[in-house]
C-alpha cells in the first residue's frame, strides 16, 4: 500500500474512532472507548463548513489551507489539503503557484515539505479519480459534518 492509500485508510479509520458510534469505536480501539466531546465534534464540523464554497470558492480556500500548512510545516495537513485540492479540481499549474507562495512566505525551511508534498501529489494523481473520503472502514459514518447535539 502506497503513501496515498495509507493516508486515506488512516484518516478514515481515525475519524471513525473519534466520531463513530460506540460499536465502531470499540472495533477500532479494541476496547470500549469514549468518543469525541461536543467541542471536538463542533470543531470538526466548523472545519468542514469553513472549506465550503462561499464568497471564496472551495478551490481557493483549499489553496489557502495548503499554503498555511506548508508554512506551518505540517506534513499531514499538507497531504490533506493536496488531496482536497485534487478533489475540487485544482490543476498542477495552480498547485505549483501555491507552492511558490508557500516558499516565499515560509522560506527555504519549507523545501523538505515541498518535496514530500509533490511526492504525495504524484500519488494522488496516480491513484485515479478522487473518491469520497467518507468511504472506508467505518460503515455508516458519512464523513460529513458530524452531529453537534
Amino acid at each position: 500500500m502506497g503513501r496515498y492509500e495509507q493516508f486515506q485508510d488512516y484518516r478514515s479509520k481515525m475519524n471513525c474512532r473519534i466520531l463513530g458510534d460506540d460499536a465502531q469505536r470499540e472495533r477500532i480501539a479494541g476496547r470500549a472507548a469514549p468518543g469525541a466531546t461536543l467541542v471536538t465534534r463542533r470543531f470538526f464540523g466548523l472545519d468542514t463548513k469553513t472549506y465550503e464554497d462561499g464568497a471564496l470558492s472551495a478551490k481557493t480556500k483549499e489553496l489557502l489551507g495548503l499554503v498555511a500548512s506548508m508554512v506551518l510545516r505540517c506534513d499531514d495537513c499538507i497531504a490533506y489539503h493536496i488531496d482536497q485540492c485534487v478533489r475540487v479540481g485544482v490543476t498542477d499549474e495552480e498547485l505549483w503557484e501555491c507552492f511558490d507562495v508557500a516558499l516565499i512566505v515560509g522560506g527555504s525551511i519549507v523545501i523538505p515539505h515541498l518535496r514530500r508534498g509533490v511526492e504525495f501529489l504524484d500519488a494522488c494523481r496516480n491513484a485515479g479519480p478522487a473518491t469520497d473520503p467518507a468511504t472506508g472502514p467505518c460503515p455508516g459514518h458519512t464523513g460529513a459534518t458530524p452531529p453537534i447535539s
